[in-house]
């Protein structure tokens, strides 16, 4: 058993945590606390941007449904008259300056989410260490509006509206801080938060549910045919992740009566041509944000899966009804 595993088995699966990953809980707490104390002993005033800004994140270290709900949030406010950008630390990324994205930006240099965004909306987008500086790129390109895509942890930028995603199926995990669960804060702040998604699984009392849908696979290489995801059913597959939670991208195609030989890679797994390479000329199936990184060496028999974020039009509603348009200048 790999460390990914076993470190899935203790968050999620109920193993118990050893001691010397509950001995570094306390270290994690004090690191959080220091990059906070500036702020909460004044001496560090956290940016304002001159635009409404909304906040997309979760509790948990990986993912949990944020760059669906960020897609469906630029498109749901765009058709009620804003017009959003991006804002992005561009995680995995080789850049450290505020940058925009460009046609060329390859998710190498600016990370695979922020390409992903900008691909499937049109959207300014900027990524950035410092999410306030890349934010204030996005003004000069008509933006009025910017979506924070993660950074709920972060202190150092004020945010007007703050939505917070958990994975309906794992939750919180075992309910510990990391490195001993998955927690970056204590299960106890989700309660804090404007709004609260729940991303499949069981909804629970105030929480918005949201729902991936996907029923077409798009040709990698080629003129990027598509076709009915169950046109694979009875096929055998080589299904390939590499996003914080794998299986659930596995159980979506074996919902569809797709048999297949799971390939699960860390999140922001930068790919090469080797990794998908089986021996075989099985099809291969994956997931958008890895699709970003693997068009360069794409070949035939190669599709990838988009997905839709489903949720009720009175959600965008009431976070539309929170926004104050600025005030011209």
């Amino acid at each position: 058993m790999g460390l990914r595993e076993r470190i899935e088995g203790i968050w999620y699966g109920g193993e118990p945590a050893p001691w010397w990953l509950l001995m570094l809980v306390p270290l994690y707490r004090a690191l959080v606390g220091l990059r906070r104390l500036p702020c909460r002993l004044g001496l560090l005033r956290p940016a304002r941007i001159a635009v409404p800004v909304i906040c997309v994140g979760n509790l948990v270290a990986g993912g949990s449904g944020k760059t669906p709900l960020v897609i469906a949030l630029v498109d749901a406010l765009r058709a009620r008259g804003w017009q959003p950008g991006v804002v992005s630390r561009g995680y995995g990324g080789s850049a450290r300056e505020a940058r925009l994205l460009g046609p060329d930006s390859t998710p190498a240099e600016v990370g695979d989410e922020p390409v992903l965004i900008a691909r499937r909306t049109g959207a300014a987008v900027a990524v950035g260490r410092d999410r306030a500086q890349a934010a204030r790129l996005l003004l000069a390109q008509g933006v009025d509006l910017v979506l924070a895509d993660d950074g709920l942890q972060n202190p150092g930028f004020v945010r007007d509206v703050e939505i917070c995603v958990v994975d309906g199926r794992r939750r919180f995990g075992n309910g510990r801080l990391l490195p001993a669960g998955p927690l970056r804060e204590p299960a106890t702040r989700f309660a804090e938060y404007d709004f609260r998604v729940c991303n499949g699984g069981q909804t629970q009392q105030g929480e918005i549910p949201m729902q991936l849908e996907g029923s077409q696979a798009i040709a990698l290489a080629g003129d990027t045919a598509s076709r009915p995801l169950a046109s694979f059913s009875g096929t055998a597959v080589h299904a390939v992740a590499a996003i914080g939670d794998p299986q659930r991208f596995f159980d979506a195609l074996r919902g569809k009566g797709i048999e297949l030989i799971a390939h699960a890679f860390a999140d922001h797994h930068a790919f090469v041509p080797s990794d998908l390479e089986f021996g075989d000329a099985r099809p291969v199936l994956m997931t958008e944000k890895d699709a970003v990184k693997c068009l360069p060496f794409a070949r035939a028999g190669q599709w990838f899966v988009p997905v839709t974020a489903s949720l009720p039009a009175s959600f965008f509603d009431a976070i539309a009804a929170r926004l104050q348009r600025p005030k011209a200048s």
